[in-house]
Order: structure tokens, then C-alpha cells, then sequence
């Protein structure tokens, strides 16, 4: 398989990659301007993280299977063995089961780190796959330590099914398969953001890290054949450019991401056994740092959606023209931008989440089309307080309009003063 290259242009809980990067950034910033005035919304707290085998801190979005129940991720939390007292725990997958008018939180597995062999410390939400298992990433763990980071571990990718029996008590853990162990040269390290399934079964991601120089980060698709997966790399970045947000793909098979810190917006167009990276839009032609944790979705019409997290941050579409690619900004923020990935309803309204920084704790806003532009609502501001703050989380909406995601620290003080462990929400119109 052939792979691209492209050339880079010129607290107590630690942060990940591309993440404490962007905060430092956000430090900078001059004053906040006045908020919009928020939407009268009703606004509920699901779960509220303790750090024990339920997690702390989920820095990922939630999944939503087809009878409503929501999957997520805790980067922290669980269990205090191997190395996983590094991080004050591996990380968590947890459940929260419809049932009635509410949610039946449950742990489903907590990630046991190097040198077992287990993955730690995941920073992408899980999926659903085409098998209805559970499907993700962690960004250390695994088999194989030197990848040059402070955790052991390059990655891992991994499998969750249900136990064959039902569960009735409160921690009864699914069977974990491990698909992927990153080696960091040439296939990539800390993998993170959002994986995605094509038509075939074939699964697709990208690594923060890792790859020809052994910094820059790769994409990645894994190939199942007879009860195993078979890895190949798809591009490779030079350092400065680390992809963050993970991976979307349309109904041709393209893949397309952002890189963080050098914001470019890519696509990987397969033509044969290879596969040609295109570049379709970069941010910082003007020499600026704009800053991009969130990927990109794609919308009717092949439309891509995305958004910048500093630096004058937007939320922008580019649209597929005359066999080039047309710009175009929805929104200017006055202050912090994009977190994660946006999600669109069925009517072409956009949700998502801000970074925050600071005495701003982040928010939760949609964007409307309306008389060829787009109107912007504040659905909830972060507190800090029982509600939870900085939300680097994308949002999953359920047949009745309601909202649902995570905030990844905030909710009381059962972590350490003055941070908490994070919690999950719901917003009802």
C-alpha cells in the first residue's frame, strides 16, 4: 500500500495531546466578550463520575445503538493496576441503559495498561460496528512501550462484545478483543478521534503520533479476513501536523480529516491498491495558529462541516466544485472555538461544543440555516460546578430532538479539589 507524505508548514489530571497544547493557546486570549444569550433549555446530569470502576474525565462523545442506549469513554478512572496508577486509572467503557423516562448507568470495561498487554487512556468515543459490538481506541497501552510519550504504550485498537449471559448485577464486564497494538514506526502511535466503518467492514482511524518521522501522525484502515485484522497505512504526516479529530468517510469511500496544530483539511481518495492525499483547504496560509481538535462530517451533497478551536475561530463548509473545493464561513466566535466534532440533524441544523479555557468553562450551541446564512443559539454554558465543565465532547441527538454528551471535568469534587471527575448530560428542547 502506497503511503503519502505531506510536509508540515513552517493541572493534577494530565492533559492529552493536542488538547493541553490548544488550552496553553486559549490562556492567551484577551478578554471574553459577552455571551449570546442562551435558549431556554432543560438541562440534566445522567451520570457523575467518581473515578472508580465507573471513570473519570470522559474526553470523547457518546454513541447512540438503535433502542437508545448511549456508549462512552473515560480517559481516566478504573482500575489502579500495572501502570494505570500513572494516571490515577486506564480509562473506562460504560453503558447508560434506557429505561423508562431515564438511564441505568453500568461500567462495561475498564482498560488494564502496559505491560499487560491491554490498551489505557482512551481519546476517541467507541462505535457501533457492523456486528452491533462496541468498536474503539486508546491512545497508550498495548503490547509495545517506546513510543516516546510519558505513558507506556502506542495504542491499541479494540473490540467490546456483551457477556453470553445476562448481567444483572452493576460491574459485570464485556469481552475485550484486542484487533490492533501500534508498534509507533511506521503504522503510527496514540491513536484517537473518531474511527469509521466502510461498506465493506473495513475499519479506518488516524494516530495523533507516530508514523515516518516518527511525530506526525498517520491514517490507518484495518481489514478483517478469517478472525483477524490486517493493518495498512494510508498517509503519513511530517511532524507539526498531528490529526486529532479522527476520521469521516463519505458513500465513495473517501476519507477525510483535520490535522491539529498546521490545520490542514485532507482527503485520501483510493485509486487501486494506493491511495492519493489531496489537501483541500489549509488555515494557517497567513502565517495565524488557528487550532483544530474537531474533524470534519460530511453533509448532503458531499458538503464538508468542521470548525477551528482558536485564533479567530469559525465553523466553516467547504463544497465540492468544479473539481476543487469552495470555502465558506457559517460563524465567527468572539472567543473559544470548536471542541469536537459537529453532528447535523435531519432538518440541516449543526450542534456541537466550545473548547473553553480559563473562567470559561465551555458551552453547547447550534447553528441554523436561515435566509442563506446561519443563526447561532447557546443552548447551555458550563459552570464548573454540578453541571460539569470543558466539554470535548461531540453530541448525539435521539429521534425526539433531545441531546446527549459529555463534559470532561467538573461535577463535584470526588476528584481532585476543584476539578471533578466530569459527567454526562442531556438537553431537552
Amino acid at each position: 500500500m502506497a503511503r503519502q507524505q505531506i510536509a508540515a508548514s513552517n493541572s493534577d489530571i494530565p492533559l492529552p495531546p493536542g488538547i493541553a497544547a490548544l488550552i496553553f493557546l486559549a490562556a492567551l486570549a484577551t478578554a471574553l466578550a459577552i455571551a449570546p444569550i442562551a435558549q431556554a433549555q432543560t438541562f440534566t446530569v445522567l451520570h457523575n463520575f467518581t473515578g472508580g470502576l465507573d471513570g473519570a474525565n470522559p474526553y470523547t462523545g457518546l454513541t447512540m445503538d438503535q433502542a437508545g442506549n448511549l456508549y462512552g469513554t473515560a480517559l481516566y478512572g478504573g482500575l489502579q493496576v500495572n501502570d494505570c496508577h500513572i494516571t490515577n486509572g486506564c480509562g473506562t467503557v460504560f453503558e447508560l441503559v434506557r429505561e423508562g423516562s431515564g438511564f441505568i448507568f453500568r461500567p462495561l470495561y475498564q482498560f488494564q495498561g502496559f505491560p499487560s498487554g491491554d490498551g489505557a487512556n482512551p481519546l476517541g468515543r467507541v462505535i457501533v460496528g457492523p456486528d452491533g459490538a462496541l468498536y474503539g481506541t486508546t491512545a497508550y497501552g498495548g503490547r509495545n512501550a517506546n513510543c516516546g510519550s510519558d505513558q507506556p504504550g502506542c495504542g491499541t485498537v479494540f473490540k467490546l462484545t456483551p457477556p453470553p449471559t445476562f448481567c444483572k448485577s452493576f460491574v459485570c464486564n464485556w469481552e475485550e478483543t484486542q484487533l490492533y497494538n501500534f508498534t509507533g514506526l511506521p503504522d503510527g502511535d496514540q491513536p484517537q478521534g473518531e474511527i469509521a466503518f466502510d461498506a465493506g467492514g473495513n475499519l479506518y482511524g488516524a494516530t495523533y503520533s507516530g508514523g515516518g518521522d516518527g511525530s506526525g501522525g498517520t491514517v490507518y484502515k484495518l481489514l478483517p479476513a478469517q478472525g483477524s485484522w490486517t493493518q495498512s497505512v494510508l498517509g503519513i504526516f511530517e511532524s507539526g501536523l498531528n490529526p486529532y479529530g479522527g476520521v469521516q468517510l463519505d458513500p465513495a469511500g473517501n476519507v477525510y480529516g483535520t490535522t491539529t496544530l498546521s490545520e490542514f483539511v485532507y482527503q485520501l481518495v483510493p485509486f487501486g491498491s494506493d491511495w492519493t492525499l489531496n489537501t483541500l483547504y489549509q488555515f494557517n496560509d497567513d502565517g495565524g495558529i488557528y487550532g483544530m481538535l474537531a474533524g470534519v462530517i460530511v453533509g448532503p451533497g458531499g458538503n464538508l462541516y468542521g470548525g477551528t478551536s482558536e485564533a479567530s475561530p469559525v465553523i466553516f463548509e467547504l463544497s465540492p466544485s468544479n473539481g476543487g473545493w469552495t470555502y465558506n464561513t457559517l460563524y465567527s466566535f468572539s472567543t473559544f472555538g470548536l471542541s469536537a466534532n459537529l453532528v447535523m440533524d435531519s432538518a440541516g441544523n449543526l450542534y456541537g461544543t466550545t473548547l473553553g479555557a480559563g473562567q470559561s468553562y465551555g458551552s453547547v450551541f447550534k447553528l441554523t440555516p436561515s435566509n442563506g446564512g446561519w443563526t447561532y443559539t447557546d443552548l447551555h454554558d458550563f459552570t464548573n460546578g454540578s453541571d460539569g465543565a470543558y466539554p470535548y465532547s461531540s453530541i448525539v441527538i435521539d429521534s425526539a430532538g433531545n441531546l446527549y454528551g459529555t463534559a470532561s471535568s467538573g461535577g463535584g469534587d470526588r476528584c481532585p479539589p476543584g476539578i471533578g471527575c466530569g459527567v454526562v448530560w442531556e438537553i431537552t428542547p
